[in-house]
This record gives C-alpha cells, structure tokens and sequence, in this order.
C-alpha cells in the first residue's frame, strides 16, 4: 500500500524538540493555498486529543477561519463601518461609535478578539462604574459589543462569543414622572405666553416626541381632515470627514495631552474638559471644508408605526390655523432672508427651531410654572398617556394614539394615580358591603327616671287586657 494518507487526513508525530505535534488539515485559504493547522503538547495522548477537537470543529462547520486575528478596536471599526451602518439608523449609528470609541477601546480595543476574556470584559464594566456611569449606560456598551461579537462568531472569526458568558449590572428602570391634570394645565398656561405655545400644545396635548414635532411639516398636516402626519423628525446627527484624510484635516485641533487643572478653556462645558485624541484621530468633522451627513437633519422615524397619522383635537384647529397665519406674517417680515424648510414649528427666519433651544425653553418653562424638575419625555409622551387612562380611554386607543407596537410598551408610559386607586378601591367595597341607604340609629341614653315599680306595671297590664 501507499504511505500517501487519504485526504483531510491529519498526522501526528513526535518532534526534535521534544514535543508532540499535530498538523490538521482544515480546507483552503482566501488565496487557495492549503489552511493547515498546528498543535503540539508534551504527550502523545494530549496532542491526539487537541487533534480530535480541532476535527470536531471543522466537521460541525464552527472552526475560525485562517489568517490573523484582529483586535477588538480593528473588529469594531470594520463592524460600525461596514455591517452596523447598513442596518442601523444614523442618530443609532452615532451612538454606538461614541460608546466604542469612549468606553470599549480604551477598556479591551488592545486584546486580539479571539482572545478576549469573559473576565476582561468585567473588569471594564467596574471600572466604567467606579468612573461615574450609571448600570444603564454600562449595559448599552455591553450590547454593542455583544452585537459584533455575534456577527464575529457568526463569520467563524471567533469560536464563541464571550459576551454571552459575562452578566452586564443590573437596572433599575425610570419610574415615569408625568404632570398631573393641574400642573400640565399651568405648564400650557406659561407656555401661552411665547411664540412657541403650539409646539407645547402638540408635545403635551398630544404626546409627540421631540423629534416629531420639531420636525412637523406642512405637507404632512390636514387641517381638513384634522390629520397629523409625523412622517419625518428632526435630528442632530455627528458631523462626518468628507476629506481623503480626516486626521491630517483635524491637525490644527488635535489635544494629546489632558488638560491642566483648573482648565479655563473648557469653563463652560458643562461635561468638563473633552479627553484626549487618541494618536490616530479621524474627529473633529464639523470643521472639515467637505463635511457630510451632520447638523440638524430630517430623518424617518425608527418603525413604520410611528408614522401613522394622528387624529388633531377638534379645538386645536383654530390655533393652529391662527399659527399658521403667523408664520406668514413671519415669511413677509424677513424677506429674501427667510430660509423655506415647510415647518410648522420654525425661527423668524423659516429654519427648524434648534432641539437644543427647545429642551432649554422646557427647564424654563417648569421654573415658570412652579413645577418640580422632570425630563422632557414624563412632560410629553408619559403625560399625554397618563391623562388619557385617567379620562377613561382604553389602553389600545392609547397605543394607537402614541403610536406603539406593543401593548406593554404603552402600560410603561402610563402612571397609575392615587387617588383613582382610591376611588375604585372605593367602588370595590361598595360592590361587596352595599352602603346603607338610611342611617342606622345609634344607642340614646334616657335621662329621667321612671318611679313605677315592676308591680305597677304588671299591674296596668293586667287592667288593660
């Protein structure tokens, strides 16, 4: 017979080294040449074992493919770059390269992705908390990684995917903090003060997001039908290099060192002083000459529900028609200076009113209005959900209203209220012990004294029969 061994076929032999060795074959490489795997131990037995698990992993499909692994900052560019872009939406987009680029590079960027450790990764998270991070943010950086380590496992570049073998800190979820019916009533009232009372009335009247409502236009809405459209929203997206070389553009901004204490460049930041750029820093796109795909920007909202149409209360009309006269006036007033966005809710020059302007003028108009502090969210969406469930609407109007895809999505932005638990624990016991209809006379205590005595009165008795 032939020495030749059979295709696909390993071999195992004992080296001039002293060692064990073991050659598997595993298939061919992108350029076509053999992919030939090494292992090697101090016994035959060991070796022969590592030889079976590495054929176990090629006949199951789940062995990595050949060639050098990158690290976990070279893996998360490749993924935000080329998979996570395609399906992510920007603002989305523009969160997970913050969160990669402030938290996961510096805590694990260096380690090769396939060696990285379960516990790397929670040596991470406690120091992102120990730094000041609340358990919330910890857990978004853990699902951003967990993500591309998926689509690594899932490409055969790692054989498992450790993020799934670490438990992220736990959280408590934020208890919604909507107005009552008499604080929103007084938010409305200082609100009708400023120019802006009908971007307040739809945020609080009728539950919609930020985004949606600054990003309202009047093509989408028919006063006819008494129809609101919120088929776009307005965002403020990251800025993006549309040079050849971003960090050569940024040159003249670039900061490698930290700043000094008591820094009196950055006084006025209210996150203090910005870190360093790492070496190879691509930043600073916002004053680059060909900068793309930033500022504020009209994008679709994030699910096809959210851009269903949104019946307008009957006795919004008038305001809103008084509003839009205004808005003329506005467009005559400034001339060959105003700017057409087709907005409903805009500047004196016609651009959309800045969502950051916008979030001020709520902390402002809490202030007036003598309400305790609360997030723009509780004094829209949770507000509106709240009044409706205490004015009697069902839950899946309500889910309509604010547009979910989920029945439970809603019962999480609706706060039940003390004093209607009161009433219907009210109702509940008069459905078990009925009230009296009549009072039920007490004991009365008799003051004067009779002088009859029991003979006497036993007496009479007997008179009368």
């Amino acid at each position: 017979m032939s020495p030749r061994k059979a295709n696909m076929e390993s071999t195992i032999y004992f080296g001039a080294d002293g060692w064990w060795h073991g050659r598997v074959t595993m298939g061919v490489k992108n350029d076509g040449s053999p992919d030939r795997r090494h292992r090697r131990a101090k016994t035959e037995a060991e070796v022969r074992r590592k030889v079976r698990e590495l054929e176990r992993l090629r006949d199951q499909g789940r062995a990595t493919t050949a060639g050098r692994k990158p690290t976990v900052a070279q893996w998360m560019e490749t993924y935000l770059t080329d998979i996570a872009s395609l399906k992510l939406k920007p603002r989305s987009l523009d969160d997970y390269w913050s969160k990669t680029r402030n938290d996961i590079v510096p805590g694990v960027g260096r380690h090769r992705i396939d060696k990285l450790q379960p516990e790397h990764l929670e040596r991470m998270y406690r120091a992102l908390l120990d730094a000041g991070h609340a358990p919330s943010h910890v857990v978004k950086v853990h699902r951003i990684l967990s993500r591309a380590l998926k689509i690594a496992h899932r490409r055969r570049i790692v054989g498992e995917n450790v993020a799934t073998l670490v438990d992220p800190p736990s959280i408590d979820e934020t208890e919604a903090n909507p107005f009552t019916k008499e604080e929103a009533k007084a938010f409305l009232e200082a609100a009708s003060k400023r120019p802006t009372f009908m971007r307040w009335i739809v945020g609080v009247g009728m539950g919609f997001r930020q985004g949606e409502t600054l990003g309202l236009r009047w093509s989408y809405v028919d006063l006819e039908a008494e129809l609101f459209r919120p088929e776009w929203q307005l965002q403020r997206l990251t800025w993006r290099h549309g040079c050849a070389d971003p960090h050569a553009c940024g040159a003249r901004l670039h900061r490698f060192e930290p700043c000094p204490a008591g820094c009196a460049t950055h006084k006025g930041y209210k996150r203090g002083c910005p870190k360093p750029c790492p070496k190879k820093c691509k930043r600073h796109a916002s004053t680059c000459p060909q900068r793309k795909e930033g500022g504020l920007v009209f994008t679709r909202p994030k699910t096809k529900k959210s851009r269903n149409a949104v019946p307008i209360p009957p006795v919004f009309i008038p305001f809103l028609h008084d509003h839009k006269a205004r808005q003329e006036e506005m467009r005559a007033a400034a001339g060959e200076l105003w700017q057409e966005h087709d907005v409903v809710f805009s500047r004196p020059d016609g651009r959309p009113l800045d969502p950051r302007a916008d979030y001020e003028e709520f902390k402002e108009l809490l202030r007036e209005a003598g309400i305790d502090d609360r997030r723009l969210y509780d004094g829209s969406r949770h507000t509106a959900g709240t009044i409706l469930n205490e004015l009697g609407v069902d839950m899946p109007t309500i889910m309509e209203i604010l547009r979910h895809t989920q029945i439970s999505q809603t019962r999480r932005y609706v706060k039940g209220r003390s004093h209607l638990s009161k009433d219907a624990m009210r109702r509940m016991g008069e459905f078990f012990l009925p009230a009296p209809t009549t009072p039920i006379p007490g004991p009365t205590e008799t003051r004067t004294e009779t002088a009859d005595t029991r003979a006497a009165r036993a007496q009479r008795r007997r008179r009368i029969r």
